[in-house]
């Protein structure tokens, strides 16, 4: 597993090196939803071959939020008539996501519980890194802005509940 998690610190490593070209609103819209939709599909795939019900419940809330925030920045998109830009980024995302499911999908039992749980906490962390370096920071729009810090919170708590399950996991 520890190839994902690779795979994870280079999508965002992309992300970096929009940060230093600069990012545009409809281009921070389709990272958005592509980083959202990466962690829905890993979701649906833990509920559905995880085997510690704490995974599997984890798997659930992290389809239910995702979808959520998907569903607020595709209608904020939609009002503000932006239209998601195709990027080397979301791009980069949807390919490291696709990477991690067939990983995910060549184990079993507790191995994939583990390494379930040890992607989400790498794409956590890496995605409150890409929120706080450059998502926000490069936002022109303020309810584009606004959106990626309300939802800030939650990817805290995503990753905080990620290294509990991590923890309880390891034992």
């Amino acid at each position: 597993m520890k190839l994902t998690v690779t795979a994870v610190a280079l999508v965002f490593a992309a992300i970096g090196s929009l940060s230093a070209q600069g990012v545009n609103d409809a281009q921070i819209a389709s990272i958005v939803v592509t980083a959202n939709q990466v962690d829905i599909d890993a979701g649906k795939l833990a509920v559905a071959r995880g085997t510690n019900p704490e995974v599997k419940a984890f798997g659930q809330q992290m389809i239910d939020a995702h979808t959520a925030v998907n569903k607020s920045a595709v209608e904020l998109v939609t009002r503000l008539k932006v239209k998601p830009e195709d990027n080397p980024t979301s791009q980069a995302l949807k390919a490291g996501g696709d990477k991690n499911l067939t990983s995910l999908k060549a184990l079993k039992g507790a191995e994939f519980d583990r390494a379930y749980v040890d992607h989400e906490v790498a794409y956590h962390q890496q995605v409150l890194d890409a929120v706080d370096k450059t998502l926000v920071p490069g936002a022109k729009n303020e309810e584009l802005k606004a959106l990626l810090v309300k939802v800030r919170p939650a990817f805290v708590s995503h990753l905080e509940h990620a290294k509990h399950l991590q923890g309880s996991l390891a034992k």
